[in-house]
């Protein structure tokens, strides 16, 4: 089971996703918070597999908490997934350099908050498609075109996919093969490229203009 704690503001919205997480036959709901200080409390005293944080909170916000349960200080970081209203670049590159393993609109659906879970609990990172492009076009300069890391035909086919933010499910329907199967892609993808999450595969992709 993958033990899930979530923190944000608004009662509303923390029985929504618990009432979402709690429909996974292999999730379950193990805490709440309110506030940032009772998110970090809890997460210290819980040790749950993945958070959810919202960013705007009182007494502490999220980043604050992130920074403290997942920056690169810290020696046993927890998987944090940022799920919030506000879609602000500076939002994304502060969550992400504080260590998140995703960064999610409210308004992404349970689909995506699901995989965004289980791809945090696995040491993934999966980011919100809709602002994955525009992050990642910033992320570095570009490198020179060309050079394909040793990659297959079909592996590329799968980096560029990961790169315009689609899910896994997604890249399964569209390449007319198994989610499994894309998930084995990605391990070779990550064994080849020296990557440790999609992001970095996106970034990689980007940097390479293998992707417009």
């Amino acid at each position: 089971m993958i033990r899930v704690l979530i923190a944000d503001d608004q009662a509303m919205v923390r029985t929504g996703f618990g009432m979402i997480i709690g429909a996974q036959p292999d999730m379950e709901v193990v805490g709440e918070a309110a506030d940032g200080v009772d998110a970090v409390a809890e997460a210290r005293r819980l040790k749950p597999d993945v958070a959810l944080m919202d960013i705007r909170m009182p007494r502490m916000d999220g980043l604050q908490a992130l920074r403290l349960l997942a920056g690169p200080d810290v020696p046993d970081p927890v998987k944090v997934v940022v799920v919030t209203t506000f879609d602000l670049d500076e939002y994304v590159h502060q969550a992400l350099l504080g260590g998140a393993a995703g960064f999610l609109l409210k308004d992404s659906g349970p689909a995506l908050l699901v995989e965004a879970v289980r791809a945090a609990a696995s040491g993934d990172a999966l980011i919100s498609p809709s602002i994955t492009v525009r992050l990642l076009q910033h992320l570095s300069a570009p490198a020179p075109a060309g050079g394909d890391g040793g990659l297959s035909p079909r592996e590329l086919e799968v980096v560029r996919l990961t790169a315009r933010g689609q899910t896994n499910a997604e890249i399964a329907g569209e390449l007319f093969i198994s989610v499994g199967t894309v998930k084995t892609h990605l391990g070779s993808i990550h064994a080849k490229l020296g990557t440790r999450n999609r992001v970095e595969i996106a970034a990689w992709a980007w940097e390479r203009r293998l992707v417009s």
